[in-house]
């Protein structure tokens, strides 16, 4: 079974928080070569994990990590408006009830079908988790190709502006509204939990 553990302040499980960090330096270190700060050659950890960070961590029944996927308050400083404002051609969207995702991360030691499958369940989490705590819209950037997966989600999603080549990379940025027809949408678009997660809300350890 998944479980789904996301945090609505600045606490959660120890373990929880490792293997997340060195998923995310497997993924987009390792494998995506970025070019991003790497604590104790294991942990992928940036300046926008501090205490304002929403994190949701997919395991499973022995708490293995499978993804995870941060958010960040665009009220506070975020990676769209702080390094990627150019992406939006009306600057980008802020607001209490507005968040960026980011760091969606796939465990690499998944097999292509688990892939599918915890990135449906990572998807759906992030809509229940915004329904549950007031969120009405997301905002992103991504690479082309993952832009039109995202797109294509069957959720309400648009462009914010026209891709850019950025550092080597066409990048794009993102909003997607999130309502009460957002997990019916999903599901009409195949975007569903194979399991569903035991959701669980904990505040990160210091």
């Amino acid at each position: 079974m998944f479980h789904v553990t996301s945090s609505v302040a600045d606490d959660m499980p120890e373990t929880h928080l490792r293997a997340m960090f060195e998923a995310r330096k497997s993924v987009f270190v390792d494998l995506l070569k970025w070019d991003v700060p790497v604590l104790d050659g294991r942990y992928e950890i940036d300046q926008f994990d501090d205490e304002h960070a929403h994190y949701l961590v997919l395991t499973d029944g022995d708490g293995r990590h499978l993804g995870s996927a941060r958010l960040l308050p665009t009220l506070r400083a975020h990676i769209l408006g702080t390094f990627y404002p150019q992406l939006c051609d009306h600057g980008p969207p802020t607001g209490e009830t507005i968040y960026e995702i980011t760091r969606f991360c796939l465990d690499r030691r998944l097999r292509a079908l688990e892939r599918r499958a915890v990135r449906n369940t990572l998807v759906r989490a992030l809509v229940d988790h915004a329904l549950a705590q007031g969120i009405t819209r997301y905002s992103a950037i991504a690479e082309l190709g993952w832009f039109q997966q995202i797109l294509a989600f069957g959720w309400e999603c648009w462009p914010l502006g026209p891709p850019r080549h950025i550092d080597g990379a066409a990048l794009a940025a993102l909003a997607i509204t999130i309502d009460a027809t957002t997990p019916t949408l999903l599901e009409a678009a195949g975007i569903r939990a194979d399991v569903l997660p035991m959701v669980g809300h904990h505040r990160r350890a210091a």
